[in-house]
């Protein structure tokens, strides 16, 4: 999955990881609704790409999401 990493050299292997990082950090740093877990722009990083299109749970099943979501931000911030 990660052979081209393999090809890379080195300044290449530490630009990708400058990107990444910042990538990482832009997330983290991210407040509110940007905190949602569908995140293309992220996903978008990894060489192998994907549809964007996504499966979406239904209403219930969404909303239980959403709430052991914000559970768990709650009890990270203890």
């Amino acid at each position: 999955m990660d052979e081209d990493l393999q090809q890379m050299s080195k300044d290449q292997l530490i630009e990708e990881i400058k990107k990444l990082r910042a990538a990482i950090r832009e997330h983290r740093d991210s407040t509110g609704q940007d905190l949602c877990w569908h995140h293309p722009k992220l996903w978008g990083l990894l060489p192998e790409k994907i549809d964007p299109k996504i499966s979406v749970p239904e209403w219930p099943e969404f909303m239980k999401g959403c709430i052991r979501y914000r559970q768990s931000l709650e009890e990270q911030n203890r």
